[in-house]
């Protein structure tokens, strides 16, 4: 049986290392230290997905106080199309909408037409509006 929870702290090694095998595009910010920073603003953000224990499926649902975003959707290969995906994010916009988001926002890599496709089954619209990022090390931060 799935069951959602929020993940904790003890959840960061199965989730790091659920990432690189559930996931096709790696994150600058998949490691220990963002996932602190995460929960220590947001301690309710992480959300998993477990199926008798073993972790099968995570979404974050994080709230800024202006706009409500969703990242790390990512559901085990083994356990894709039985509704997973559709229930975390279900979880995390009823969870985005107690803190008071009206607007959502996700990104989605050009190329993976499958997640393009799930977002849009949901209720996602892609927009024309191009994204900009500039990476970090953590010896350029003040």
């Amino acid at each position: 049986m799935i069951t959602i929870s929020t993940g904790g702290r003890g959840d960061f090694g199965h989730v790091l290392s659920f990432w690189k095998e559930a996931t096709t595009v790696p994150s600058s910010t998949d490691d220990v230290a963002a996932l602190e920073r995460l929960l220590a603003d947001s301690p309710d953000a992480l959300l998993i997905a477990l199926d008798d224990g073993a972790l099968v499926g995570t979404v974050i649902a994080a709230w800024d106080g202006w706009r409500a975003s969703m990242y790390r959707l990512a559901v085990a290969p083994s356990h894709r199309r039985q509704g997973i995906a559709s229930a975390l994010v279900a979880d995390a916009e009823a969870r985005l909408r107690a803190h008071g988001a009206r607007r959502f926002h996700l990104i989605v890599e050009g190329g993976e037409l499958s997640a393009q496709a799930f977002w849009q089954s949901v209720g996602f619209a892609p927009t024309a509006q191009l994204r900009f990022v500039k990476t970090v090390t953590m010896a350029g931060m003040l």
